[in-house]
């Protein structure tokens, strides 16, 4: 699992909790059956109405990529395979690669050495490996759209409830007890709307752009370093190039194991 996904959503519940304790209020104060339905069903029909039905059906992948702690690829080990290809290319031709297929792990390598071996221009393997991560950055972009929208919606259902809230403890007027209860449960579907927008919904949608743009980057570091064995790049012409995404720091180290090696 992403230890900072959940280790941020204990803190924010943490931080609500401990202050509510700190100025006074109960905790129980928070277990309002309505104030729960006005937030959190009202903002689930707010993004059924928003987007169609094909697009809700992949909240559990989003969320799965939200959560998942995902293995990072290791940039310096990926660029010196690539060199290691491309001196195998140079030697016996490209067609040697195709022994090395079955011990790709990576779909989005392997289909790309393949349309390599396949005898693919480089252009064209470039112009079909960036369709499918355009394809991808779409698919998050449209998650990241659906948990932006419910950031929106939360807050503003809080708002209403807590107009509604405020009704009913107009009705209490004579009851100076029960009006002061009334008015604190009308605010806690603010809290739970304020709460659920600013520190779920939007921060999920940032934590997949996020993630999208480290896979897009690993993606384009695998796409230029294809295209490179396709065109005859020497091992070294192929590491300069692919060095160009590494930090000062990285290249630093790339260049040390280089030496040792």
């Amino acid at each position: 699992m992403d230890k900072s996904s959940l280790i941020g959503i204990i803190l924010g519940v943490l931080a609500i909790g401990v202050g509510m304790v700190m100025k006074g209020v109960s905790l129980g104060a928070l277990f309002n059956p309505a104030a729960i339905l006005i937030i959190l069903v009202g903002t689930a029909a707010a993004v059924l109405i928003a987007f169609p039905m094909r697009t809700i059906k992949k909240l559990p992948a989003w969320l799965k990529i939200i959560f998942k702690d995902e293995q990072q690829t290791d940039v310096k080990g990926l660029i010196n395979s690539f060199s290691e290809m491309a001196d195998i290319t140079r030697k016996e031709g490209i067609l040697s690669l195709e022994g090395k297929l079955n011990e790709v792990d990576d779909p989005f390598l392997a289909s790309g050495l393949q349309l390599a071996v396949d005898g693919q221009t480089p252009d064209f393997i470039r112009e079909v490996m960036m369709e499918k991560v355009d394809a991808m950055e779409r698919r998050h972009e449209e998650g990241a759209a659906v948990f932006n929208q419910a950031g929106t919606y939360a807050p503003t259902l809080g708002v209403l409830g807590a107009v509604v809230g405020l009704i009913a403890a107009l009705g209490n007027m004579e009851d100076m007890d029960k009006l002061g209860a009334a008015i604190s449960a009308a605010f806690i579907a603010t809290l739970f709307g304020i709460f659920t927008g600013y520190v779920l919904w939007h921060p999920f949608a940032n934590k997949l752009k996020k993630k999208s743009q480290e896979e897009v980057f690993i993606k384009e570091i695998i796409i230029e370093g294809i295209v490179s064995i396709t065109t005859g790049d020497s091992p070294q012409v192929l590491k300069e190039k692919l060095s160009s995404y590494l930090s000062t720091k990285e290249i630093a180290m790339l260049n040390q194991e280089e030496d040792n090696g």
